[in-house]
């Protein structure tokens, strides 16, 4: 017969009592006891107040675990185990217990703790007092794949509003939040609590509704844990430890190498380290070695290293190293020339070189890298990766050894390797997602995976962002329509609608997963759709697109001066791609859509030239726009440093020559873009308020010049993508635009090859009452009877005819498609683009696919 423990806890808790020291009668105490490999752990509180939040953590011996928990939760590191009680066992009344229901586990071995303690004090009351707890502590626990963060408020008062912040070990991923809402921005997640256990009472936890998520490592732990900025168990901040071991293993005249080991991370990771000269800071960088750089020669100088964790604490410096500069009067002779530079390796973003060592009298101190005239790189040993290049870009790369005593040699002949594209392998395929297109359109990010395309894509650019007219930053937070006037010159200032972007919740029918938001996330709408997507498509990238025909009044204000620049580029990262966004209806908040953007493609129609009415247009746009380019490549580059994720920059480009002259010094571009997807359609139209062409029909989006166009000059793909290859730009940059859509007019007039270049009278009906002469290409097919499709053959380009006095209209189908994609193919370009995807219900982009295999 098995034989109950019960009486043998009660021995175990009365002599716990009979023998309390006097400063632990209010305590908790905890009395362990094993049958078999089944330990239980029973808890009383001799106090005279209840005691909520508690838990338990002991040790094990090496090697054994403890596993099954019953009326509690566990997690084991090494041979440390945290206890956490299930809920209706975290409260213990004044002179009770947790019998029956006492947590109790599973060991691997029938041993005893070697050490417990129970709310930080020791388990059987003896000791010190433990410290006072903190207001609020944070427990994560995980169990294979499933996660949970218990929140306790040890407070006195309510507490309203909290997070955490938590680091994963690297390539970790957490994702499937319940109670909550979860972000992800490289190792760090954000947690943020659903409505309902956003304010905790005093003196409890967020049992039984505690968040929960899933890890994609079977018990993954944190690295670090914070909640509400201070560490989840409570403890005081602990800084990091100080860099081991500091030597110099080179100098010259001019510069001192040091080196140390690693530092002991304290309650944040380690994010760098600083090196100091004398007591000025001399360099930061985020590796183990240094160089300094700029000293005097024959001069000693003193260097310390201080380690610095996420939050910008200091470690203690680093044992000192004092290091004598060379005199340059002991050797003035260079060293050879390094030998076989080559090329080993290359990605759309970097290339790694190597060569055969240099030989010198004294000795080689390091070598200096350079792509063309800029110094890359210096580096002691014979191989390096050179990182932050464009990619398609060709490189010419030379290589000089400098000696101890700075003598350098001569370069080594030039090795030019060009960069792998942005899509490294086949065809970019580039569809724009428009914001409003939940609405009338009834298309969500779900029917992006419904009809295939998002298996068929390489990117997406999530169509737009605005500019805040007042403060020349990117707008977000607002949900303020557009006037409904296109021709109004403040159409869409402040315009803007959080709630499509990131406030909206989605049933389970529109969501990517079938799962349908609560109303409580902090990350909701099409921006959270778009992370389904992504996690069911990795492959893809999202770019967020900037401004678009409605909102580039203020480019050239944001593009005006140095200041301008800086700040408008800063504010669109840290919205977009740090994802701190605006609340808005209990939605957004710092770090909500980190993750969603991989990347910034940037619509200013148009620099220096004709766009919107009202733009503000500056004959300097054009060198602006260069450098608002090259602003935008520098930060992302510099974000790059800290999360080690590549941001792509693309943008969208004009079609016509005379806009590109006025706007985009492409030579000076290219270095910072990674592709330029070109203008393909719109070349003619009526416009929704007949202020464009209403009277006399044309194509849209023909590849070559139609010598039947009464238009001169007049448009083509060809003769826009000439001007880009004529400029030098490697044609692994360009996309070409493609129409999902058509553009149509009314009454138009017998003649010509079925109505084409006849005259009309105005806009044809649209897909929408407010949208004249524009329809979705499925329901251009569907919605206009009698329209026969008609293809000319010498310009390419597709388009539908009623009959004299009825409608024609002009947009790309599966046959034009086929033709313009084996143009791309026979150009060497990147691929295609294509405005925008919910015209299609899956046929066109299929054709594209096929077309660029």
């Amino acid at each position: 017969m098995r034989r109950s423990l019960t009486p043998l806890i009660a021995v175990l808790v009365v002599l716990a009592l009979s023998t309390l020291p006097a400063n632990a009668a209010g305590r908790l105490l905890a009395a362990f006891s094993l049958s078999g490999t089944t330990g239980t752990f029973v808890v009383s509180n001799p106090g005279t107040s209840a005691v909520t939040g508690w838990s338990i953590v002991f040790e094990l011996p090496s090697g054994v675990t403890a596993s099954n928990p019953q009326n509690a939760t566990i997690r084991q590191n090494g041979t440390k185990v945290t206890l956490t009680p299930a809920y209706y066992i975290d409260t213990l009344q004044a002179g009770k217990s947790t019998e029956p229901f006492s947590p109790k586990v599973t060991l691997s071995s029938a041993v005893q703790p070697t050490s417990c303690k129970v709310n930080g004090a020791n388990c059987d009351g003896t000791g010190p007092e433990p410290p006072a707890p903190a207001p609020v502590t944070a427990t994560y626990d995980v169990n294979g794949t499933s996660a949970k963060i218990v929140v306790a408020n040890n407070g006195t008062a309510a507490l309203n509003g909290w997070s955490v912040v938590f680091d994963l070990p690297a390539g970790v991923t957490a994702s499937n939040a319940q109670h909550g809402s979860i972000s992800q921005s490289g190792r760090t997640v954000t947690l943020s609590p659903a409505h309902y256990n956003t304010t905790i009472a005093a003196g409890r936890t967020t049992e039984p509704y505690s968040p929960t998520f899933t890890v994609s490592s079977a018990n993954a732990e944190p690295t670090s844990c914070r909640v509400n900025d201070v560490n989840c168990d409570g403890s005081a901040d602990a800084p990091p430890g100080a860099p081991g071991n500091p030597r110099s293993p080179v100098k010259t005249t001019k510069t001192v190498s040091l080196a140390w080991n690693a530092a002991t991370p304290g309650s944040l990771p380690i994010v760098g380290y600083e090196v100091y000269n004398g007591s000025a800071l001399a360099t930061s960088v985020t590796g183990t070695e240094a160089t300094v750089t700029g000293l005097t020669p024959n001069t000693s100088y003193t260097f310390t290293v201080k380690t610095k964790d996420r939050k910008g604490t200091l470690s203690a410096a680093s044992a000192p190293v004092t290091v004598t500069t060379n005199n340059p009067a002991d050797d003035t002779q260079a060293p050879t020339v390094p030998g076989n530079l080559r090329s080993t390796a290359r990605t759309s973003s970097s290339v790694t070189l190597a060569w055969n060592a240099a030989t010198d009298n004294t000795g080689v101190a390091n070598y200096d890298v350079y792509a063309g005239s800029t110094l890359a790189a210096t580096v002691t040993g014979t191989t390096t990766t050179v990182t932050g290049l464009s990619p398609s870009t060709a490189y010419n790369f030379t290589v000089r050894a400098r000696d101890l005593y700075d003598n350098l040699s001569a370069a080594t002949a030039p090795v030019a390797v060009t960069t792998l594209d942005i899509v490294e392998t086949g065809y970019a395929r580039v569809g724009y997602f428009v914001q409003w297109g939940i609405y009338g359109r009834q298309y969500f990010v779900r029917n992006l995976d419904t009809t295939g395309a998002a298996a068929k894509l390489t990117h997406i650019n999530y169509a737009f962002a605005n500019i805040d007219p007042v403060n020349l930053t990117c707008l977000q937070g607002v949900t303020r329509g557009t006037t409904p006037n296109p021709q109004d010159p403040n159409q869409g200032d402040g315009a803007g609608d959080a709630e499509a972007d990131y406030g909206r919740p989605f049933s389970a029918g529109q969501s990517v997963d079938g799962v349908a938001d609560t109303g409580w996330e902090k990350l909701r709408g099409n921006f959270n759709q778009i992370k389904k997507l992504k996690a069911k498509h990795p492959h893809l990238k999202v770019l967020i697109s900037l401004g678009g025909w409605t909102y580039s009044k203020y480019f050239s204000d944001v593009a005006a001066t140095d200041a301008a620049r800086k700040k408008f580029v800063s504010s669109c990262i840290d919205i977009y791609i740090k994802g701190n966004l605006p609340v808005v209806n209990a939605a957004g908040g710092p770090g909500a859509a980190a993750g969603v953007f991989d990347g910034i493609d940037l619509d200013w129609e148009w620099p220096g030239a004709e766009g919107h009415a009202g733009n503000h247009v500056s004959p300097n746009d054009k060198a602006n726009n260069t450098l608002l380019i090259a602003e935008f490549r520098r930060q992302l580059d510099a974000l790059t440093t800290t999360t080690g994720k590549r941001y792509q920059l693309t943008a969208f480009t004009p079609a016509d020559p005379a806009k590109i002259a006025a706007g985009w010094d492409l030579p000076n571009i290219a270095p910072n873009l990674d592709i330029f997807n070109i203008q393909g359609y719109d070349f003619h139209g009526a416009g929704s308020d007949n202020s464009w062409e209403p009277f006399r029909t044309g194509h849209q989006g023909n590849l070559y010049l139609d010598a039947d166009s009464p238009y001169n000059p007049d448009f083509s793909v060809e003769k826009a993508v000439n001007v880009y290859l004529n400029a030098g730009i490697n044609p692994r940059k360009l996309t070409i635009g493609l129409a999902y859509y058509g553009r149509g007019w009314k009454e138009v007039a017998e003649g010509g090859k079925a109505g084409e270049w006849q005259s009309a009278n105005g806009a044809a009906p649209g897909q929408f009452a407010e949208e004249a002469g524009t329809r979705g290409y499925s329901n251009l097919i569907a919605g206009v009877p009698g329209c026969a499709v008609k293809h000319d053959e010498a310009a390419v380009a597709t388009y539908c005819y009623t009959g004299p006095g009825g409608q024609w209209w002009s947009f790309d189908d599966t046959w034009s498609i086929g033709k313009k994609t084996a143009w791309i193919k026979s150009k060497g370009l990147l691929g295609a683009m294509i405005w925008e995807m919910s015209g299609d219900t899956g046929t066109l982009t299929t054709a594209l696919d096929a077309g660029l295999r």
